[in-house]
């Protein structure tokens, strides 16, 4: 958070750093859409031009009204040709000028909804890219969800705002032109007089964006509070300990205390902008004065007057605009830059490696492996030393906490270690090509997603690749043993799940765990299949079984599993128990008993119960 408020204090405080990401941002328009972009830059010229032409028809349109009096004063008859012709021409520029205008809503309309959709990709494809450690930092998850929320509608806003100051410019241009001939004095004021509002809309808009990032956190629980308030996953918990009540007092709470900032924001800019506008209204009126006094002495005609006046009311108005517009790029750009700071976060970028590994005939090796997740204190996992033979059955076995899960997640390659080295099949993992290794390896874990989509999808999505077809997913639900009530579901494997849309089916947890069974299934050029505890919900008679018969299925393969169940893991080639984030024994079932050491304890315990 300090990093954003002394980058926005510094260079985006001058306005040097205006441009900064106006730029980027044209760039971004132009790619999203090149055809209405071009099309709003040239009318935002013409609405530009028009104007100025509009005021100075309304001059000759006056000074021909004034003439036709007087001949009809003098000779009792008129030409009124004159006259009508002007009055049809500046209806013709005035219709011109609504034209361009609606030109102009138009392409507005069409490219906010395209930006939107490109900058949400941008932020999409780029959190694909990133490591999981990082949506674990609270930092950057306020770097996120910044960016989600002004993102899709700054780069459209800094453009039109480019634009609107040029049309503004043109047209300022313009009226200059016009003004000059009454007196250079005259476009002074004119330019002058909306300086103080300027520097007021500038000060504030640089302060709003502080108060914006520092209110991340804040904007984050409310809408944690609105998830757990309106969410059905959280429903019966909220009711039944009568959370609601209490939540809502806090999201009320934390509400109030961001708008009485907004409202004193909101009444300093106000009241500075009412004081500090006064001074156009004052020039303005004294331009009237001048203006007056000179046509009253015969220095300017009538038609000459009103134009003047005209002018220097719509100049006011467009050096109000431009001034509005580089106070509005200003904000934008600050804005932006939570964008442009999440894009450039450093990813996860691997080159590509080896498709395969070095010795096939080798399977797992971790070698003195440490690790420490970020901003904790005390590692997870302290020299891991272990050694897992191809078509081996593991189970992971200890405390919650102990480090079974964390030792999994390095070996899919969630995280990196801090020392030490894992292998595959000889091979480095860093030094394998990354879709290659996921390809190897099948990963369920207890807290696995409850996707809001069909059945077939969500066994599907085991396999990306084979998210759509169908004998895969019966044939991964039959090895998962979930085939048989999915056969009754109302419409079997294209059932909606969950209740987030229509007919949508709810699953009992252990009929969503025989899923996520599946689920792992559908990997069928997976090697490694590791389950952690995603049986937790069945009975231990159930979980035994479906463990032997997942067993039966991976002959050929190395099964890891994680679980606090000694009928299922007495069954493993190999158990490894820690304590600590360290390895403190490994062997098999009889191995570990003989030695009486904390596995013989806990079996004894838990054996204990059943007795």
């Amino acid at each position: 958070m300090a990093s954003v408020a002394d980058k926005s204090a510094a260079p985006m405080e001058s306005f040097l750093g205006v441009w900064v990401y106006s730029k980027r941002a044209i760039a971004l328009v132009w790619t999203t859409h090149r055809g209405l972009t071009v099309v709003l830059g040239l009318l935002t010229v013409f609405a530009g031009v028009l104007p100025a032409a509009v005021a100075y028809v309304g001059q000759l349109f006056v000074d021909a009204v004034v003439a036709a009096v007087a001949a009809y004063q003098a000779d009792g008859a008129a030409d009124y040709s004159p006259v009508l012709r002007f009055v049809v021409l500046e209806g013709a520029l005035v219709a011109a000028i609504a034209g361009a205008q609606r030109g102009i809503d138009f392409c507005q309309s069409l490219l906010r909804v395209l930006l939107s959709r490109r900058v949400h990709v941008m932020i999409l494809d780029k959190a694909l890219t990133l490591e999981l450690a990082q949506f674990e930092d609270s930092e950057f998850y306020d770097k996120l969800n910044r960016a989600r929320q002004e993102a899709s509608s700054r780069p459209l806003s800094l453009v039109n705002r480019t634009f609107s100051l040029g049309r503004n410019g043109i047209a300022l241009a313009s009226f200059a032109g016009l003004l000059a001939q009454f007196s250079p004095w005259a476009v002074v004021i004119l330019v002058c007089a909306g300086l103080p509002v300027f520097f007021a809309e500038a000060k504030f808009s640089g302060e709003r964006f502080r108060v914006f990032q520092w209110r991340s956190p804040l904007r984050r629980m409310l809408l944690y509070l609105e998830i757990v308030l309106a969410r059905e996953d959280h429903a019966k918990e909220v009711k039944l300990f009568n959370l609601g009540p209490g939540l809502m007092r806090r999201y009320k709470d934390i509400f109030a205390r961001m708008y009485r900032e907004e409202r004193q924001l909101t009444v300093r800019r106000d009241t500075w902008g009412f004081a500090l506008g006064l001074f156009g209204t004052v020039a303005f009126y004294a331009a009237c004065g001048w203006v007056a006094v000179a046509t009253i002495q015969g220095q300017i005609s009538l038609g000459q007057m009103t134009m003047y006046l005209v002018v220097f009311r719509q100049g006011q108005t467009a050096v109000s605009s431009m001034l509005s517009a580089i106070g509005g790029m200003y904000e934008d750009n600050l804005y932006l830059s939570n964008l442009y700071e999440y894009l450039e976060q450093p990813g996860l970028e691997r080159p590509s490696g080896a498709q395969d590994g070095t010795d096939e005939g080798k399977g797992i090796s971790f070698a003195d492996v440490s690790f420490t997740y970020p901003g904790a204190a005390a590692p997870a996992l302290r020299n891991i030393t272990l050694e897992i033979r191809p078509g081996q059955s593991v189970a992971l076995v200890g405390h919650n906490g102990s480090g079974k899960t964390t030792l999994v997640k390095l070996l899919a390659g969630l995280y990196r270690p801090d020392s030490g080295t894992i292998r595959y099949q000889g091979l480095d993992l860093g030094k394998w090509d990354p879709a290659a290794l996921k390809r190897r390896i099948g990963v369920i874990f207890q807290d696995f997603t409850r996707y809001q989509l069909k059945v077939g999808e969500n066994i599907g999505v085991g396999d990306i690749e084979a998210l759509t077809e169908e004998p895969r997913w019966r044939e991964a639900a039959r090895k998962g043993q979930a085939s048989s009530f999915i056969e009754a579901l109302p419409e079997h494997y294209e059932t909606q799940l969950g209740r987030w849309f229509n007919n949508g089916q709810e699953l009992s947890s252990g009929q969503w765990q025989r899923i996520a069974l599946a689920r792992a299934f559908m990997r069928e050029q997976a090697e490694i299949l590791v389950l952690d505890e995603p049986t937790s919900s069945m009975d231990t008679e159930t979980e035994a079984e479906i463990f032997e018969h997942f067993r039966s299925l991976t002959r050929d393969r190395i099964a890891i599993l994680i679980s606090h169940r000694f009928s299922t893991v007495r069954r493993a080639d190999l158990i490894v128990v820690l304590d600590g984030g360290r390895i403190i024994e490994q062997g098999a079932h009889a191995d570990l008993i003989a030695l009486e050491g904390r596995y013989a304890a806990l079996f004894e315990l838990q054996a204990r119960a059943y007795r």
